[in-house]
């Protein structure tokens, strides 16, 4: 039994913007249908479909071709400060709903950030996302789950040319293992206060190696 087209749709537009917040299509790269097609292993309509709803949504532009959107308009420390606020609000609203089975996934996905895991970029973005995705999912807020994917791709859209040492990835790792203590506490004042420190880390980390 085929799935819905709309049903497909979806699913496509969910896997580009996984490589678009992965950072595995990076701003200014052309989107060539064909290679989508070839790639995700569907037809030409839902991928289309699926395009139109991205450019809808801010992540990528028409301008002879289809290619990701950057942010070089936005000022970095807006796009920090705008972090901030949702992950922080996210956070406070997860440690209120959160269930047991989501925060043991979310321990499973800090075990395979760990530094010593040593692995490549993309794949570390793409867990990160995954495990911030997965705390926006237990908050169960769509406007806000809107705002939280809006500023993870105005982050990866800064290409950001820093490599983290193993000093500051086992400190921001150990920060994720402490929000889930707080999430799985279901203390939410300590999960806002740690997620905000999380950004706060990250924004000192990243700003000073961003060209002015």
């Amino acid at each position: 039994m085929k799935a819905p087209s709309n049903l497909i749709t979806g699913e496509v537009r969910s896997k580009i913007r996984g490589m678009i917040l992965a950072s595995e299509l990076k701003p200014g790269q052309r989107l060539i249908e064909d290679d989508l097609i070839q790639l995700l292993g569907v037809g030409r309509t839902p991928v289309r479909e699926a395009l139109l709803i991205l450019q809808g949504e801010g992540f990528i532009a028409r301008n002879r071709g289809w290619e990701v959107q950057g942010a070089d308009h936005l000022p970095v420390r807006t796009i920090f400060e705008s972090r901030i606020a949702i992950e922080s609000e996210t956070a406070r609203l997860a440690a209120r709903k959160i269930s047991p089975e989501m925060c043991d996934a979310l321990d499973a996905l800090i075990e395979q950030m760990e530094p010593t895991a040593n692995l490549p970029r993309l794949a570390l973005n793409r867990l990160n996302t995954e495990f911030h995705d997965l705390i926006v999912k237990a908050a169960d807020n769509v406007v806000i789950a809107q705002f939280h994917e809006r500023t993870q791709f105005y982050y990866w859209a800064l290409r950001v040319p820093v490599m983290f040492s193993d000093e500051q990835l086992r400190t921001t790792n150990d920060q994720h293992r402490e929000l889930v203590a707080a999430l799985r506490a279901h203390d939410e004042a300590l999960a806002e206060q740690i997620a905000r420190t999380h950004v706060e880390t990250t924004m000192d980390i990243v700003e000073p190696a961003l060209p002015r």
